[in-house]
């Protein structure tokens, strides 16, 4: 069994909590994932301090190499663990992955090492020391010490895929958008959910490992950036399009500040797609994560023209203004 840390001290029990307030205030989260080529993926059995890599106990030379290896490839560092609702023994532990989101090449390769110590080598030499997978593989956010919203809407969600689907399944460090938890993360395409029930995750993750996405919970997908997102996003809800491949991103071009014009493969039917997404800033009433202290400015998209390869605009009844946030 992991030893988990505590979701907040006693003293704090009763204090602000950023996911409340942000479904309180139905705060948008699309194009919120973050920014990832690859994600490196180091089992750890907790518990894990506020910061994932920095507290997490490794020897200076561990640090500087997973360092210098996510610099490199552009990878985001996670810390993982079985979720409590299953546990294994410490002998099967020291698992660690790389997962690249490139789209159209996804992948999954899995590890051992005996200790954090052969971290630098394996990492130097993924190919002899990992194998491929063609298993998906479900992140869940339960970081407590981070954010308690992390802990208390993270955890029951983790339980309930840890029941269904326990080799794909994992709680993990911080992920960002705290005040979106539960926040899980479909690998290998790098979909970033948030607010997913612990009720519908077993079914998302279901539609997932048959090629669908449910855009009800997506925040975005990490390998694109903000506007990138938003524009996918935009066309998703405008063609009602579930396909996790679907309206593969083509090109991306700043018109001008704020204004992002981003080219979309609509398939055959459809052919290229061009959704334009202007970025401005909403400001928030309460703090954006429950340690922040102030206040701060979420970052919306607004849709400015979706037009298809004859050139003609789309109508868009019901799509309203997609979010992102700077930090939390």
């Amino acid at each position: 069994m992991t030893t988990p840390e505590p979701a907040d001290p006693p003293e704090r029990a009763a204090t602000f909590r950023c996911s409340e307030a942000a479904r309180e205030r139905a705060d948008p989260f699309v194009a919120t994932a973050p920014p990832a080529r690859c994600w490196l993926l180091v089992e750890h059995p907790g518990p894990w301090g506020h910061q994932a890599l920095g507290d997490a106990g490794y020897p200076d030379e561990v640090l500087d190499a997973i360092d210098a290896f996510c610099r490199a490839r552009g990878a985001r560092f996670q810390l993982i663990r079985r979720s409590r609702a299953r546990g294994e023994a410490a002998a099967d532990r020291g698992r660690f992955a790389l997962v690249d989101t490139t789209p159209g090449a996804e992948s999954v390769r899995w590890g051992r090492v005996g200790s954090p110590a052969e971290l630098p080598a394996a990492l130097a030499d993924l190919e002899a020391v990992t194998t491929p997978s063609t298993e998906p593989v479900y992140l869940v956010c339960a970081h407590g010490r981070h954010d308690a919203c992390c802990a208390m809407r993270g955890r029951p969600v983790a339980a309930a895929l840890a029941m269904e689907y326990p080799e794909r399944t994992w709680e993990t460090t911080h992920t960002g958008g705290d005040r979106f938890a539960a926040n899980v993360v479909l690998l290998p395409h790098g979909l970033v959910l948030g607010r997913v029930p612990a009720t519908e995750a077993v079914e998302v993750v279901r539609r997932y490992a048959a090629g669908e996405v449910d855009t009800t919970w997506v925040r975005g997908r990490t390998f694109l950036s903000p506007p990138a997102q938003a524009a996918q996003h935009h066309a998703r809800l405008a063609y009602d399009e579930h396909h996790v491949d679907a309206l593969r991103v083509l090109g991306v071009e700043v018109r001008e500040p704020g204004l992002t014009e981003v080219r979309l493969d609509g398939g055959a039917d459809r052919g290229p797609l061009t959704v334009v997404v202007r970025e401005r800033w909403v400001a928030s009433p309460t703090p954006l994560t429950c340690s922040a202290g102030r206040a701060a400015s979420m970052r919306v998209y607004d849709l400015e023209s979706l037009t298809d390869s004859s050139g003609v605009s789309d109508g868009l009844p019901g799509v309203g203004a997609l979010g992102a946030v700077a930090g939390g």
